[in-house]
């Protein structure tokens, strides 16, 4: 549980190389076509910094604010979340809900589900156990 703490207190800020640190070396997350607007697959300390980069790109502001945590056992630890962003040419800011499963190997993040809602991190929580 503290290492998914530690981790929002960089994801909060967008800062991927605060990140780096607390990532396994076989990290991987997938973005979901339902979620993101260029679905993809992130792998490695490189992968974490491609994706914030990807949203760089666009952005001025990104940052993800966990709205809970909950210890899933074995490892897990389910985080409703919020992402923030403000667009570069716009300044708007837009907001987004979505549900983190943290997988925890070796006291390092070792893969980040991201789900829609509650119940289909619920049921991804249950099936893993």
């Amino acid at each position: 549980m503290e290492l998914v703490r530690r981790g929002f207190e960089a994801l909060e800020v967008g800062d991927a190389e605060a990140l780096i640190p607390l990532v396994h070396p076989e990290f991987e997350m997938t973005t979901p076509a339902g979620l993101a607007a260029e679905p993809d697959t992130y792998r490695g300390p490189d992968g974490v910094r491609r994706y914030f980069d990807s949203f760089y790109e666009a952005m001025d502001e990104v940052g993800l604010r966990a709205d809970g945590f909950d210890d899933l056992g074995g490892g897990r630890v389910m985080t409703p979340t919020t992402l923030r962003a403000r667009g570069r040419s716009t300044g708007l800011v837009a907001e987004q809900s979505l549900v983190l499963i943290w997988e925890i190997e070796d006291s390092l993040a070792r893969r980040l589900l991201v789900f829609a809602t509650e119940a289909e991190a619920r049921a991804a929580g249950e099936a893993g156990r």
